[in-house]
């Protein structure tokens, strides 16, 4: 007997150091599910959904591998169709498995509002944004101590115009406007957000990167761009008929041909981008096609520099 219960011990152990490689395998592998890591605050999601998939792949192999456990070792014999023995209620078993899934949401939640913390991707206009309605002092202040924290870092701001259905993108500095988002490899960014209409999302999948921006709520929003190369960003909110056509390019390039790009850009006259909703919408009623759905009239193709 005691062989027995030695035997059923040592096959838990086993179980639960496998399950526990296993799982934790599984997680590194998770690394390698998402895109390159185009920006610095990467790898803080990146870390976190890892961490994410290995609890989950912990619960899911525990909870499989003991329902197997129980099947291979504590099944009825056979032609056995009586009852089960009568079991009383466990008040330390339930105390246990409540108290186990609220201790794992508590984790997770922090765990996730450190992440959120450490990007800090918002900028100072956020805090005096979530701080309406104030006092004229101290959004003085506040005001202050943002143009001081500009003053002391070296940004690169551009604005960011949201609407239906294109993103367009201003380089205040070099009066640059376009629908390309270029970006300088290793400076931080700073872009002001606005939406001309209705909610849209701006999201850039390798930068892991997602910000919602809302009608008459401009948003600063901060990152910094490490890996060189070509981009999507897209609108992440339902924004209407077209909103899958609401998609641009983000090219990440050296800082010298950043410069060189803003030169060019500027050295050309503005004129209207190509724009796919603007164009299948034309094409729309130049054909007399009516779906019977109501639609809004994307806006004019933009003016810009660099059409892209």
């Amino acid at each position: 007997m005691k062989i027995r219960q030695f035997l059923n011990f040592l096959t838990i152990v086993t179980g639960a150091v496998a399950v526990t490689l296993t799982s934790l395998w599984i997680g590194k592998q998770a690394y390698s599910w998402l895109p390159p890591q185009g920006a610095a605050e990467s790898h803080l999601i990146d870390d976190l959904f890892s961490f994410l998939v290995t609890l989950g792949s912990l619960i899911f192999l525990g909870v499989t591998a003991t329902l197997f456990y129980s099947i291979c070792f504590h099944r009825a014999k056979a032609n056995d169709l009586g009852d089960g023995p009568h079991i009383e209620g466990n008040v330390t078993l339930e105390v246990v498995w409540t108290a186990i899934p609220i201790m794992l949401v508590l984790w997770i939640a922090g765990y996730s509002y450190q992440v959120y913390e450490e990007m800090g991707i918002q900028g100072p206009s956020h805090q005096i944004h979530l701080h309406n309605p104030m006092k004229t002092e101290t959004a003085d202040a506040a005001l202050g101590e943002a143009s001081a924290v500009s003053a002391g870092e070296d940004l690169e701001h551009i604005d960011v115009l949201a609407k239906q259905w294109a993103w367009v993108f201003h380089y205040p500095q070099s009066n640059v406007t376009s629908t390309e988002l270029h970006l300088p490899q290793g400076s931080r960014i700073r872009l002001n957000l606005h939406s001309e209409d209705v909610l849209h999302g701006f999201y850039i999948p390798a930068f892991r990167l997602k910000q919602d921006i809302i009608p008459g709520n401009d948003l600063d929003f901060e990152f910094t761009p490490i890996r060189p190369g070509a981009y999507d960003l897209t609108d992440s909110q339902y924004s209407g008929t077209y909103f899958a056509t609401m998609r641009a390019k983000v090219i990440v390039e050296s800082p010298s041909q950043y410069q060189q790009w803003l030169s060019k850009a500027a050295s050309q006259k503005p004129s209207p981008a190509s724009n796919q909703a603007a164009s299948e919408y034309a094409l729309k009623i130049e054909n007399g096609i009516d779906s019977g759905w109501k639609t809004v009239e994307p806006a004019a193709p933009p003016l810009v520099n660099f059409p892209g």
